[in-house]
């Protein structure tokens, strides 16, 4: 699919936090960096993922989380984008679908306060890193099964949630359809962001001639787990244009809609992709021939 790309400029705030185990606190904090990114300018907002909590003890986190139509920040946060008549994309929100499962769940509020997208984490992050940090998302995190889309006034918007990141065929899917804006907020551990972080935001960038747009978490939080920072802004060239440290705090960046198309005229990629058949190994091998040279 061949996206339809406004010329018309806008300005993106990245909310970059160190959430806690109190929702109110966290609360407290993105209205707070919310606010200034509405004062300088900010037509659009996004916050890193679990914005409302981080908390590694399962039976804690259990009896701190509700319901979505219950969950605080939820309700806070649909206030100020009405309030302050701006889009305020929800990295994401952990709220309980079930007694002993949550959906790690992304939300765009459109300037009405209403929510025009719903999205919930696909991948799960169940891993072991060497230092002996591990993770088992899925013990407590129902995936997510669809790719959401969603137009803003300035194009079409994918949505992803950090360890989404790794999975480039997600992000090529929600280009073809359309998407010139990808986002991933996260929640990246400092070994793993250290050594892909920016990587993986650059590439997915690259690959698909979108703007990559990634709020993250960063520092040692309340809860013992340390988390990388450097929120990113990257256009479709794969060009650094804000970056975060470790601290919370708010980058902006303008964002020129135009850059997408020129990206894409650049290297085509999205048109010279093909779908590939997977075969079985043969039984008996393939006598190669070569030409021009001795075998």
């Amino acid at each position: 699919m061949t996206a339809t790309v406004p010329n018309s400029g806008f300005r993106v705030g990245l909310i970059q936090m160190r959430s806690g185990r109190a929702p109110q606190s966290n609360i407290d904090t993105a209205v707070s960096l919310i606010r200034a990114a509405t004062e300088a300018g900010a037509h659009y907002v996004l916050t890193p993922e679990m914005t409302n909590i981080i908390e590694n003890d399962r039976a804690r986190m259990f009896a701190t989380i509700v319901p979505e139509e219950q969950d605080p920040t939820l309700s806070s946060l649909r206030e100020l984008a009405r309030e302050a008549e701006i889009f305020i994309h929800i990295g994401s929100l952990a709220v309980q679908v079930s007694p002993n499962r949550a959906a790690n769940r992304s939300f765009l509020i459109d300037p009405r306060g209403d929510i025009q997208a719903r999205y919930d984490k696909i991948h799960m992050f169940d891993v072991d890193l060497p230092d002996g940090e591990s993770y088992r998302e899925s013990r407590s995190y129902r995936p997510g099964e669809l790719a959401v889309l969603t137009d803003l006034p300035w194009g079409r918007l994918g949505l992803s949630i950090c360890y989404d990141l790794r999975f480039p065929a997600l992000y090529r899917a929600l280009a073809e359809a359309g998407a010139i804006y990808l986002t991933a907020p996260s929640a990246f551990t400092r070994q793993t962001g250290e050594a892909h972080w920016q990587i993986l935001v650059r590439a997915r960038a690259i690959e698909n001639g979108c703007f990559l747009l990634a709020a993250a978490q960063g520092g040692r939080h309340e809860s013992g787990r340390e988390t990388f920072g450097h929120s990113l802004v990257v256009d479709p060239w794969g060009r650094v244009l804000a970056e975060g440290g470790v601290e919370p705090g708010l980058i902006l960046a303008d964002i020129d809609p135009s850059k997408v198309a020129a990206a894409r005229s650049r290297i085509a990629s999205l048109q010279h992709g093909r779908r590939f058949e997977i075969l079985e190994p043969l039984a008996e091998p393939i006598h190669l021939q070569t030409v021009g040279g001795s075998a």
